[in-house]
């Protein structure tokens, strides 16, 4: 019975570790066709009604608003359950696990971030966006591996996951602690208190979904008025979220953490993200001059994304397995891991997000979006001919 159990615990986990991979590949094949069609729209006739369709007002807000702070709040609601369940029970859960592909993340922030910050470093406005090209997209980068199927090892496929994990924690924590507005501290203060509530509902037992997303509304809404930017309430919220289930002898499944989880995951893939990338990478090509492919802040992105991630992944692994205090992920060769450090630099969904986030002026984000396309093309492209090299010279896991 024993082993019976055993064997159900380590099972599970990989299994629900392989069907979270196999949604995220196919929902970044899905945002890469939302990039595509965004482009294509903004550079055809219907250009000045999409771009009119984003500035419409819907009550408060306008549509891009709606997309960019309420549909995203799901999305960061989303990463706040995967980070928590990592932490706890997955690939992230012991201090062995977390140091490879935590170093490999901190290294893959940093080093885009200065690079930016090389380039922007005299200019009060532009050095706004030095945290752009720090983050990873999971989505499209996994998209990428599933392109090259199963010659590439799971262990590759795992730890790309992690760092793109952790990379997300740490966007959110710049996002929190840099790119706050003026507060409203009655606000804020509000919802301080409706996430000691939610907190309170964990510590007391309740399991019932239901209390935690309707609190987790007016959380939203107070994190909207506060100044702190709303989709930090997805965190917030997905922090408080019961991992455990009602009773230790139930079958995991019935967990609140992973029934909300496996509720959202399809349609923050399948609508959310893809929708965000259709609203945010529309770039007319016309607006773009000579000036522009050489400014600041391309440059900066591009090269952060492109050359910065690399360096700054695959730098930091091969110091430490110099050092002797890691080694590469099983069955994977220093080529492979090589380009899956350029598939880091793939940082679309956060970065046109951190982006928005950074600038007000259309000149400046259409300079943001060329920045993140033309990097995060470039981090694929490159990334994807290292990797069908590495495959052919690798044995399959």
């Amino acid at each position: 019975m024993t082993g019976g159990l055993r064997n159900l615990v380590i099972e599970r986990p990989r299994s629900a570790l392989r069907a979270f991979l196999r949604t995220e590949s196919a929902g970044g094949i899905v945002l890469m066709a939302a990039a595509v069609a965004a482009l294509a729209v903004a550079n055809s006739p219907l250009s000045a009604a999409y771009f009119a369709a984003l500035k419409t007002y819907v009550g408060p807000l306008s549509v891009s608003h709606w997309i960019n702070d309420g549909l995203m709040a799901i999305f960061f609601l989303l990463v706040g359950l995967e980070v928590k369940r990592e932490l706890f029970e997955g690939q992230l859960s012991t201090w062995e696990r977390r140091v490879l592909p935590g170093a490999a993340a901190a290294g893959g922030m940093i080093v885009p971030a200065l690079i930016f910050a090389a380039f922007n470093i005299g200019d009060a406005v532009t050095i706004r966006g030095w945290a752009i090209p720090s983050a990873t997209d999971i989505a499209f980068a996994l998209g990428v591996l599933t392109l090259l199927g199963p010659r590439v090892p799971v262990s590759l496929k795992v730890f790309l996951t992690a760092v793109a994990i952790i990379d997300d924690l740490g966007a959110i924590v710049i996002i929190a602690l840099f790119y706050t507005a003026g507060l409203n501290l009655a606000a804020l203060g509000i919802a301080v208190l409706l996430v000691a509530l939610l907190y309170g509902f964990n510590r007391f037992g309740v399991r019932s979904l239901w209390p935690y997303l309707i609190v987790g509304a007016g959380v939203w809404t107070a994190m909207l008025l506060s100044g702190v930017h709303a989709t930090l309430a997805g965190v917030a919220v997905a922090l408080t979220i019961p991992l455990a289930p009602a009773h230790p002898h139930v079958d995991d499944r019935f967990s609140p953490l992973l029934r909300l989880e496996h509720a959202i995951a399809g349609w923050v893939a399948f609508a959310i993200v893809p929708v965000f990338g259709f609203a945010n990478a529309g770039l007319t090509f016309a607006n773009v001059t000579a000036d522009m492919l050489v400014s600041p802040t391309v440059l900066g992105i591009a090269l952060g994304l492109f050359v910065g991630k690399q360096v700054g992944v695959f730098g930091v692994i091969r110091l430490m397995k110099a050092l002797r205090l890691a080694d590469y992920p099983a069955h994977a060769s220093a080529l492979q891991v090589y380009g899956v450090a350029l598939l880091c630099g793939i940082g679309f969904t956060m970065s046109l997000f951190i982006g928005g986030l950074s600038y007000a002026s259309d000149i400046y984000l259409d300079e943001v979006k060329l920045g993140v396309l033309g990097g995060s093309l470039l981090s694929g492209i490159v990334g994807t001919a290292v990797l069908r090299a590495a495959c052919r010279e690798t044995p399959k896991d």
